[in-house]
């Protein structure tokens, strides 16, 4: 992307003047079909496709938003449009809670960050992040960003590494990527480009003195590695605490557990994400899906 580009992109999401728009690139447009989402075939998605995608990735906003894994209006979640060529992805709008997210007011973004739909504009990093995330990774239909606290500790210790000593931190075991490089705000490219290059086929991603990434084949599968990444953390925090030394399962078992995980990865994280849904249904939260 030019350097114009950045600027415009940059400009248009911390509230500057959107007239500064590039000459030739379309105007976001509110597009409202049954129920009220957004269901516009005009760039190749296919209203039921798109359709489930803001339901997910907005319900994904709101669990995480009340096991408070968000912080403030900054982070971001991303999925992409399945059926989209080239790169189609939703995302949040800069400046919304994650309690105000609903599946309609979702921005769909190209690959360039332009706004195919909905009002105001992406938080920048979190195109310059995600969009070569999504264009890079073998897993990321959907990308998770935050800066949830226990994990996030661990990024800011020189020993970073998620150590294999609870159960369920065997899941990630050869699983997570640890980049040491942290150089600011992701406003460009080519920063975007290193992290991608840096989280290479892994599902994870902790960046020091930052925070994380989780990429899944799904929504689902996204939110199913970020709840247990920060359950794990929390864990390892909670034994570093007691100053003695950690009982770290062997490499032997955590090939063996992995096995496992590939099996039922998936079956999993469905079943907890619609969990997790029902929750938002029954607990008066229901207008996710608006």
């Amino acid at each position: 992307m030019s350097n114009t580009a950045t600027e415009v992109v940059a400009t248009t999401a911390y509230g500057g003047n959107e007239k500064k728009r590039k000459a030739g690139e379309i105007e976001p447009v509110e597009v409202v079909g049954p129920y009220g989402l957004i269901t516009s075939t005009a760039h190749g998605c296919a209203p039921d496709v798109l359709r489930q995608a803001r339901v997910d990735l907005a319900a994904c906003y709101r669990i995480l938003d009340r096991m408070n894994l968000n912080e403030g209006i900054d982070n971001h979640l991303t999925v992409m449009v399945p059926g989209t060529q080239p790169l189609r992805f939703l995302c949040i709008a800069y400046g919304l809670a994650w309690s105000e997210v609903t599946a309609s007011n979702l921005l769909l973004l190209d690959e360039t960050g332009k706004v195919l739909e909905g009002s105001g504009a992406p938080d920048p990093t979190a195109f310059f992040i995600h969009s070569r995330i999504h264009k890079k990774h073998p897993h990321a239909v959907c990308v998770l960003h935050t800066h949830m606290p226990h994990a996030t500790a661990l990024c800011c210790l020189e020993d970073m590494e998620l150590k294999m000593i609870n159960q369920n931190c065997l899941r990630f075991y050869d699983e997570v990527a640890y980049d040491t490089d942290y150089k600011g705000l992701v406003l460009g490219t080519v920063e975007g480009d290193r992290m991608a290059q840096a989280m290479g086929s892994n599902r994870v991603l902790m960046h020091r003195n930052h925070g994380v990434i989780t990429c899944g084949d799904s929504v689902a599968e996204a939110f199913d590695e970020l709840y247990y990444l920060e359950r794990c953390a929390h864990v390892q925090c909670l034994a570093y605490a007691t100053n003695r030394p950690l009982a770290t399962v062997s490499d032997e078992i955590c090939v063996e557990y992995k096995k496992d995980v590939v099996k039922f990865r998936g079956c999993w994280a469905e079943k907890h994400f619609a969990a997790r849904k029902r929750e938002l249904l029954k607990g008066g939260a229901a207008d996710f899906a608006a």
